[in-house]
């Protein structure tokens, strides 16, 4: 497959209106169907309803206009506006440093010409770099091509997910939260990347104040700038960081969320647990100080549940819209088939159960997701060890909780990650990550049946 050749084929629909804080009374099954079953796909990629279709826009192993190679495992990823018809995409690689064979470097050789200095942790006395970090695709949404294709930013360790900034920057997360490399570099934090055109890699510099965790997602409150966080632990917390300056994330304080009337609660509904917590109950919410940031023991979790914090069931995805954040625990519930939690912020914040789904409701271990413009939620399914057997799919949400498939993996069992829309609408960018592969969906969104 050459630089600028792309798979087109068809198959695909989807829809999505707003959210609301309750949910009706529990059925045996919220499967919907609005746009008919999935087609399959004569190509092997990807599935979708009829009338909808995908074009591959990139992949893993091809060459990038700055001589790079597209790295692999991309994963969380969000969608900017850019000149014209254009747009840019700022995309997660979820690489380790022992992931070299998806290393962006030719022959997994570091060029003379590269600027070290930039990287995060480029490694020194024969080490391997570490390898992770974002990669940035201009994409003219008229055209459907790929205008340019660039390494952002590198030398951080298997950036998983992160979150869109008010002011146009792309906030990507290191997930491990107790690694020290070899040259005594941390890493476990979060990093600024700015949605720019310019195809130059951006000198990595740690967010150092929103904490050292096993950072999973962020998502900013666009009415007062604070930035909450995940944490992808089954014993994690929910964060958030109010900047001391709006758009400045280097000064701050980091606290974590507290049920009030109920310290340290539990938030995961696992069988047997201490605590049940039902669809529908709002409960309010108050936040406690984090003050040891940097956590070299990786005990930040355990610090805040022992100071009150509630604990989530690996938090992964969280998006802001229609005022709330919707947050997606993987593994929670009884059957750790994976949570939706709502998090309304102001005056009384409050906090409660969106959507547990049973094992009639088809949504297995949500991970990222994101907002259609006419509010909808899109959750990209992971794939996790008590459900290997699954196959990840694309799922959508209606406002009372009714769920639907909108695309399945037809090449591996792959997880989906980083989908976002485009800012008007038309298309759905979402990755493939095992598969190395980003696309672009489009169809007739709102056209429900």
């Amino acid at each position: 497959m050459q630089r600028r050749s792309f798979l087109t084929t068809s198959g695909a629909a989807l829809g999505f209106f707003g959210l609301q804080k309750h949910l009706t009374a529990a059925e045996p099954s919220r499967v919907i169907s609005p746009y008919g079953a999935l087609v399959a796909d004569p190509e092997g990629v990807l599935d979708l309803p009829q009338g909808f279709a995908y074009q591959i826009i990139s992949r893993r192993g091809l060459e990038m206009d700055d001589g790079l190679k597209v790295p692999g495992m991309p994963d969380g990823m969000a969608c900017f506006e850019g000149k014209g018809h254009e747009v840019i995409l700022v995309r997660n690689h979820e690489l380790g440093v022992a992931s070299q064979n998806m290393s962006p470097f030719p022959n997994n050789t570091v060029p003379r010409s590269f600027d070290k200095a930039k990287s995060y942790d480029h490694g020194e006395r024969g080490e391997a770099p570490h390898i992770g970090g974002t990669s940035t695709v201009v994409y003219d949404i008229e055209k459907k091509v790929v205008v340019t294709e660039f390494l952002s930013l590198v030398g951080t360790d298997r950036n998983c997910a992160g979150g869109a900034m008010p002011w146009g920057s792309w906030i990507t997360c290191e997930e491990p939260g107790d690694l020290t490399s070899e040259r005594g570099q941390r890493h476990g934090y979060c990093f600024e990347v700015k949605a720019s055109d310019d195809g130059k890699l951006q000198k990595a510099i740690p967010l150092k104040k929103l904490g050292r965790f096993r950072h999973e997602a962020v998502a900013a409150d666009p009415n007062t700038d604070i930035i909450y966080l995940t944490e992808d632990m089954n014993d994690g917390l929910l964060y958030r960081f109010i900047p001391k300056k709006k758009g400045n994330l280097h000064e701050g304080q980091l606290q974590a969320l507290v049920i009030e009337g109920k310290p340290s609660a539990d938030l995961r509904n696992y069988r047997g647990g201490r605590d049940t917590i039902a669809e529908g109950v709002e409960m309010p919410v108050s936040w406690i100080d984090v003050d040891d940031n940097e956590a070299p023991a990786n005990d930040l979790r355990y610090q805040g549940f022992k100071e009150g914090a509630a604990r989530f069931a690996r938090g992964e995805g969280i998006q802001f819209t229609e005022g709330s954040f919707y947050i997606c625990c993987t593994d929670g519930g009884p059957n750790r088939q994976g949570q939706i939690y709502c998090l309304t912020p102001g005056k009384t914040e409050t906090l409660s159960l969106f959507l547990q789904p049973t094992s009639n409701d088809l949504l297995t271990n949500g991970d990222n997701l994101c907002a259609a413009p006419w509010g909808d939620l899109i959750i990209c399914e992971d794939l996790v060890a008590e459900h290997k057997n699954n196959i990840p799919h694309l799922r959508g949400i209606t406002p009372d909780g009714k769920i639907y498939s909108l695309a399945r993996n037809a090449k591996s069992t792959s997880e989906f990650a980083g989908s976002c829309f485009s800012p008007d609408g038309s298309i759905l960018f979402v990755n493939m990550q095992g598969d190395g592969l980003t696309l672009a969906i489009t169809g007739p969104w709102q056209n429900r049946a």
